[in-house]
């Protein structure tokens, strides 16, 4: 059997593929900060032996907390002589535009740990100053000292030419061999040298964090009898190895959240969608991402903790390109100094959680007002709903200082929390020049189907998919991903003087350097398979476009197309192109992705009976709508509904773990995997 596992803020996911297609499915709680724990607890609850599982694959947000909640260890930075500063000076284009106070965020590395070295190569790659090695053994001694547990190294210009970092992690690994040190060019061979000197900084920050974690995971997973491939998920929407995972963890920050966005990508190549809105929302957050023509979006411009009113941090690594915000089910709302009605991005989690829960939750969350306003049930919850409290704490601190009941201030909490979420699916695609009406939203999630066809009508999009297993899709994502690795180097070259037989040259040493990474991690050349891209700009431009080119060797005839691709990607992201001005590379990027076998997703068994949708009908009762008010609407048992089944709004379909809202006249079908897929009537 297949395991996949999925660390949210909140809950824990696991899906069970066994070797007839078959799917299983668990949640549990999230057990900070053993979060492993969490994941074991699945696994010893699962009805067959742990010793029959042959895959392992894990979503982990162990490093995403390390560096929010500043758990890393001490790092210090060893860099190239008048660079010590690079950190401090970031970037000048600040975010918060006309405060006169504002302040860059403090760097992870404070400066009297930040030391210069001599050595210094040119933008070319060669060498104009030796590395002084006796300097660094000075730092070194007095690294220990002051109790630092990782390293970082970043030279200047080390994309273009990695030796003097290579020099320096020899040095320091066979002069101190408990610390962790990371290199830029081991993470990242693209340019800008804060991006890059960031990025090997918050690597060297979270390793040990990250090694000792997997360790412990590891350690659990052989002591409860399992003998299976392990992976984790990555940050690119592929998997890695256990063992690369400790190298550079940094290309795990977004690990669990990316999975249900591939995932999504697999599903809409299953029936037949290739223009999708992945849109995921947990306990915790909120997450979306686009897919155009069956393509996800990766970029290297990911930041955390950017706000409008702060930077952030950026890393310098591949990222599925993913909106993410604070409004989950355990969103709390809350009223500002103004008195208005916010939610998020606080959360109750898991612990004490809603007030629904019983657990010694007192702040109102979105879960709640689904419950009062009739979405969710009192009986799907695993703790007995004392209604009368929800109630009342609700009508006392959201509902009284509007004069409201508690059912009305629960609908504006769910108003609220939806125009969070309809700003962050705005974010991915009409910020981005994308239609959303020429796109079909995918609900995941514990929370995503509650919300998605009340954000469909306000969006436009004309359908809504809510795929099998909603509530842990995630951890299935995980399931349908390969081995995937990638490859940036920078590359600045004027397309009109390209020399094609160097360039080609260049893209067979990256796919060898591929190949010959995939060996290490079992997977044979002939089930190594390539995508490559360039990001071009048109020359003068600081920004980039990424742009798809042809496999095998390239030709003259191969640059006019990919000067035409160039064209409309940049008119696409910026409503314009300048067909006249030339063209330029910035960075080659070859995407490597390992093949592994997958399970099948095999069509909905059928029972047999009639396609009569009343089959399913679990009771009647009353749900507060937006603009209908309350109505008597049927719920309908997810798990007795058969393909072809139909349903007209307003409904309500239920399954243990999730809960999807049908307003009036839109319309419901069950395809033949089991999908929900919803008419929105727009």
């Amino acid at each position: 059997m297949r395991v996949a596992t999925d660390i949210g803020g909140t809950f824990t996911d696991l899906v069970l593929v066994d070797e007839k297609g078959r799917t299983t499915i668990a949640k549990g709680d999230t057990t900070p900060p053993h979060f492993e724990k969490g994941v074991l607890n699945l696994l010893n609850g699962l009805e067959r032996p742990v010793e029959e599982m042959d895959v392992f694959i894990h979503g982990t947000t162990v490093v995403i907390n390390a560096l929010t909640e500043r758990t890393g260890v001490k790092t210090g930075l060893i860099t190239t002589r008048g660079f010590r500063d690079v950190l401090e000076i970031a970037r000048g284009n600040r975010p918060d535009l006309f405060n006169v106070r504002y302040q860059k965020p403090a760097p992870f590395v404070p400066r009297y740990l930040r030391r210069e070295v001599d050595e210094r190569l040119n933008y070319k790659g060669e060498v104009l100053t030796p590395l002084d090695l006796d300097q660094l053994k000075r730092h070194l001694d007095d690294f220990k000292e002051q109790g630092v547990e990782g390293v970082a190294i970043c030279f200047l210009h080390a994309y273009t030419n990695p030796s003097h970092e290579q020099s320096a992690v020899h040095f320091i690994r066979e002069y101190w061999p408990e610390v962790a040190v990371t290199a830029s060019h081991e993470i990242t061979k693209e340019w800008r040298e804060y991006e890059r000197t960031n990025t090997a900084v918050l690597n060297a920050y979270v390793k040990p964090v990250a090694a000792r974690y997997i360790n412990q995971l590891e350690k659990g997973l052989e002591e409860a009898g399992a003998d299976a491939q392990t992976y984790i998920m990555q940050s690119n929407g592929g998997t890695t190895t256990f063992t690369q995972s400790k190298k550079t963890p940094i290309h795990m920050v977004e690990s669990g959240p990316v999975a249900g966005v591939y995932g999504t990508a697999i599903l809409g190549e299953l029936i037949g969608e290739k223009n999708l809105i992945a849109f995921d929302v947990g306990g915790t957050t909120a997450k979306c991402s686009l897919i155009d023509e069956g393509e996800v979006r990766i970029t290297t411009d990911y930041h955390i903790e950017r706000t409008d009113r702060s930077a952030g941090y950026p890393i310098k690594t591949p990222v599925v390109d993913i909106v993410e915000i604070g409004n989950g089910g355990g969103s709390i709302a809350w009223l500002d100094e103004a008195g208005s009605l916010k939610v998020g991005p606080k959360s109750a989690g898991a612990v004490p959680g809603p007030i629904a829960y019983g657990q010694g939750g007192t702040e109102p969350t979105t879960t709640d007002a689904n419950l009062v306003t009739g979405r969710l049930s009192p009986e799907n919850f695993d703790y007995p709903v004392n209604m009368e409290a929800v109630k009342t704490i609700l009508e006392e601190k959201i509902g009284r200082p509007f004069s409201m009941t508690a059912e009305d201030a629960a609908l504006g909490i769910l108003r609220i929390a939806n125009s969070n979420m309809l700003n962050a699916l705005k974010l991915i695609s009409v910020r981005k020049g994308y239609d959303p009406r020429k796109f079909a939203l995918v609900a995941f999630g514990g929370g995503g189907p509650l919300h998605a066809t009340a954000l469909a009508k306000a969006l436009g999009v004309k359908k809504v998919i809510v795929p099998v297993a909603s509530s842990v899709f995630a951890a299935w994502g995980m399931l349908m991903s390969d081995l995937r690795h990638d490859y940036i180097q920078t590359y600045i070259h004027r397309l009109n003087q390209l020399d094609l037989t160097s360039f080609n040259e260049d893209w067979n040493q990256m796919e060898q350097q591929a190949v010959e990474q995939f060996e290490t991690e079992g997977i044979a050349e002939d089930r190594v398979h390539f995508e490559r891209f360039l990001d071009m700009r048109y020359l003068g431009q600081e920004h980039t476009v990424k742009v798809p080119i042809p496999e095998g060797r390239l030709t003259a005839d191969h640059l006019q197309e990919i000067i035409r691709r160039f064209h409309e990607a940049h008119e696409q992201h910026y409503t314009f192109r300048l067909e006249e001005a030339e063209t330029e590379i910035v960075n080659m990027h070859l995407t490597a992705f390992g093949k592994v076998r997958k399970p099948a997703l095999p069509p909905l068994e059928r029972t047999g009976k009639d396609v009569d949708v009343e089959e399913a009908l679990k009771e009647k009762r009353q749900v507060l709508y937006e603009e209908e008010g309350w109505l008597e609407v049927p719920v309908y048992d997810r798990i007795q509904m058969e393909p072809e089944m139909e349903v007209v709004g307003p409904a309500i379909i239920e399954e243990k773990t999730a809960t999807c809202v049908l307003y009036p006249e839109q319309k419901l079908t069950v395809d033949a995997f089991g999908n929900l897929i919803i008419e929105t009537g727009v």
